[in-house]
């Protein structure tokens, strides 16, 4: 992917199903607006979104390429929900719920995720998970 501007808060429409397989980033802000962000996330074979929770954020996230393993729950010892999506299904994550997505197929996982309200710095572009980790202004 060689166009990484996050165009928010400008009006912007995109062929989000092109957008979310061409995205080679582990994460990618797309869109941030005062209540909303778009992310295109790539996530390696074995890898995952790494376990978190968003105290004042509602979560949508679409798998566009891949297979991945759902587990969300009340704590980050307590992860009771367990589910396998793929390509065309939908994770709903409420706020305060603790979450993570491992990528369970034989290629990378693509994904977008809206954020209401939006989660990550303007412009955040992150080519791995390492420096998703390594950025201060992540959680």
């Amino acid at each position: 992917m060689t166009d990484t501007k996050d165009y928010g808060p400008e009006p912007f429409t995109i062929n989000i199903e092109d957008d979310t397989k061409a995205n080679t980033n582990f994460r990618t802000t797309r869109w941030t607006g005062k209540h909303l962000q778009l992310t295109l996330m790539s996530i390696p074979v074995g890898g995952d979104i790494g376990l978190e929770v968003h105290p004042d954020n509602d979560q949508f996230l679409r798998i566009e390429k891949g297979k991945g393993r759902v587990q969300m729950g009340p704590s980050k010892d307590q992860l009771t929900y367990d589910r396998q999506v793929e390509d065309d299904w939908v994770i709903l994550v409420p706020a305060g719920t603790w979450h993570n997505v491992t990528n369970i197929g034989d290629e990378p996982m693509q994904l977008y995720a809206l954020y209401g309200p939006p989660d990550h710095k303007h412009g955040t572009v992150h080519k791995t998970q390492a420096d998703a980790e390594a950025d201060p202004n992540e959680h």
